[in-house]
């Protein structure tokens, strides 16, 4: 399985030579069929490439031709190259029982076959619905190996009774709801991130190319491996539990890839707080801002909506003045105008769910985010 994860990286990296070539001026660069044919020429030229699977190198350009498309298309970044040890991974189509095939020894274990590999046991974690007509097998950093069969779920029934609610995501706190509740993505218990660190001054000091640094390395992959599980574990939970309650979910549409940019700059123009800011994209991360948000738009198609972030954590959500002041501190809100106090998160996950428009809302002003233009009121407290 490593060879066939190395032939579909070399086919894959292969591709993207040939296009990052192409110039303005320049004829195009080959497509999907073109490249088939030199697939087929350079399997006749090599033997190591003979000796591999033909589909997994040939899906590995199909792969690549459907990346370049959603490239064009807009919808996602253009394709790039695939490092060992980072990308391993193949993926097989074809019709099952003659390219490939699936069946259940147990409750818990079943067997897939992979060609020129033969049939590989897997832990049978779910069920495997019929007219799946492809799989992907991938290697993650912690050594383990998963299996993927390609089937779209049936998404999260919405529960009818008109409620609706607001996500306010956070690095304190992971995600809050309007309702009032505080939910917290887990993470390395003290003990494991204790352990991490140890590891991490250990691999500083290995030299490079050495088995202690990739006993370290392996040791540091297995931690980051339990860290994302957990992190998923808490995603799926969360969504299914929102998707389930409310008809409607309400977030902030907010750019995390520009958010976590890093801010070191360059030497001409060095950036500023770069540690700070760095721990802050860390914090981010760590909390599956965007696992969340993706995981609610699968189970519930049609009932996210995003809206704009502007001012939600500087807005009352009971007057709907907009003061900067009013946030005390990062769990303490408190308007100046009106006396209401509460959770900051909370009251920004309010001002989420209002501006959606699926609350009954009593003040004036845009439901969309924009200012409330009207000067705040001090209330006057006896000393």
């Amino acid at each position: 399985m490593l060879e066939h994860c190395a032939h579909a990286r070399f086919v894959w990296n292969l591709a993207v030579e040939q296009h990052s070539h192409w110039r303005p001026g320049r004829a195009g660069a080959p497509g999907y069929a073109e490249q088939s044919r030199q697939l087929t020429e350079a399997r006749a030229a090599f033997a190591w490439l003979a000796a591999g699977s033909h589909t997994v190198q040939q899906q590995a350009l199909r792969d690549f031709a459907q990346a370049m498309a959603d490239f064009f298309n807009g919808t996602h970044g253009r394709p790039s190259w695939r490092k060992a040890g980072r990308h391993e991974g193949f993926r097989i189509v074809g019709v099952r029982g003659r390219q490939w095939d699936v069946r259940r020894l147990s409750r818990q274990v079943g067997e897939v076959r992979i060609p020129k590999v033969g049939w590989v046991r897997l832990r049978w974690s779910r069920p495997i619905p019929d007219g799946v007509k492809s799989y992907r097998v991938t290697r993650d950093r912690a050594g383990r190996w998963h299996v993927a069969f390609a089937a779209v779920p049936e998404p999260t029934p919405a529960p009818g009774n008109g409620q609706s609610v607001g996500v306010d995501r956070g690095v304190a706190v992971s995600a809050t709801l309007s309702t009032g509740e505080l939910l917290h993505a887990p993470g390395l218990r003290p003990a494991e991130a204790k352990r991490l660190c140890m590891l991490q001054r250990k691999l500083s000091r290995a030299r490079h190319g050495s088995r202690r640094r990739a006993k370290v390395k392996l040791a540091i992959a297995r931690l980051r491996a339990r860290e994302a599980d957990r992190r998923k574990d808490w995603v799926e939970k969360t969504s299914t539990d929102l998707a389930r309650r409310f008809d409607v979910i309400a977030v902030e549409d907010l750019n995390i890839r520009g958010m976590t940019r890093s801010a070191r700059g360059s030497v001409e123009v060095p950036g500023r707080n770069v540690v700070a800011k760095a721990g802050l994209n860390r914090g981010i991360l760590a909390s599956g801002w965007g696992l969340l948000v993706a995981r609610l738009e699968h189970k519930a198609p049609g009932r996210v909506v995003k809206v704009s972030p502007r001012f939600t954590s500087q807005r009352c959500s009971a007057c709907g003045i907009v003061d900067a002041k009013a946030r005390k501190s990062q769990a303490v809100f408190a308007c100046r105008s009106c006396g209401y106090a509460a959770h900051a998160d909370v009251n920004a996950a309010r001002n989420i769910e209002l501006a959606a428009g699926r609350a009954v809302s009593a003040r004036e002003g845009p439901c969309d985010g924009g200012p409330v233009h009207r000067e705040p009121q001090p209330v006057l407290l006896s000393t």
